[in-house]
């Protein structure tokens, strides 16, 4: 399961003149299981900041968050996330950087490189299981860390721009494969992204945020059949909907 609920959650962070900068207000949604979810909002309207309350990194200040009925207080495994700067460990090996988190657990070392295999197959890196990050691309890095943070069988993956510092031909295909994976895993997923073309192509339903504070602007409900054709009318028109919201309401920078 991977059902979230987020009910009225506000956060701010203190300022060196005593002030309070107010992030995130009143957010208040739900994500279903299995859903893909992408988020989109002009930097600074606090994206992140709701990865890393729904991630349990940081405690909100106000509202709740439940995670299959259960509150989120604190980091766990049920919570996969993934970066934008892959974060992978250079002195250990593809398959040892996949099997990190399940290394943590204590999980002994044959069982937890048999899972790391399974998802190395999954992200289709099978012939660089014993290279090291510096060895790989940047496409590949991502990919390692997205079997990384399925190894660990999450409920839920949050991914906060994973595909933002690569080239457009890179990205598209690690789009592609990510709806594979997701097909094959059965997970739900939170995306954060500044494209409109990158939400459309890969959500079940799109949130637009404001600009800071962070409110929902609108949610953006797709129907399109998959796999979806960024030239069909059917796109564009889509595309066209959430730019012109975007350009009237929601600036995103």
């Amino acid at each position: 399961m991977g059902r979230l609920e987020i009910r009225d959650l506000n956060q701010s962070f203190s300022k060196d003149d005593g002030s309070s900068l107010v992030v995130l207000e009143h957010m208040t949604f739900d994500v279903k299981d299995e859903e893909f979810v992408c988020i989109l909002g002009s930097s600074g309207c606090g994206k992140t900041t709701l990865l890393r309350l729904i991630a349990g990194l940081d405690l909100a200040q106000a509202g709740s968050i439940f995670l299959d009925g259960e509150e989120i207080r604190g980091t766990s495994p049920k919570v996969g996330m993934v970066f934008q700067e892959y974060s992978l460990f250079p002195w250990r090996t593809v398959i040892d950087n996949i099997a990190f988190g399940l290394e943590m657990q204590g999980v002994a070392r044959a069982e937890r490189i048999k899972t790391a295999e399974r998802y190395l197959d999954l992200v289709n890196l099978e012939q660089f299981r014993d290279s090291y990050p510096s060895e790989l691309s940047g496409g590949m890095r991502q990919r390692v860390a997205v079997a990384r943070a399925l190894a660990l069988d999450p409920a839920i993956l949050l991914m906060d721009e994973p595909f933002g510092a690569l080239d457009a031909q890179t990205r598209n295909m690690l789009q592609k494969e990510l709806l594979d994976i997701q097909d094959a895993t059965k997970k739900t997923i939170i995306f954060i992204t500044h494209s409109v073309d990158e939400a459309v192509f890969l959500s079940d339903r799109i949130i637009v945020l404001t600009p800071r504070p962070g409110r929902i602007c609108r949610t953006f409900d797709l129907d399109l059949p998959r796999p979806r054709d960024r030239t069909s009318v059917e796109f564009a028109n889509i595309r066209r909907e959430v730019l012109d919201l975007i350009n009237l309401n929601c600036s995103i920078q």
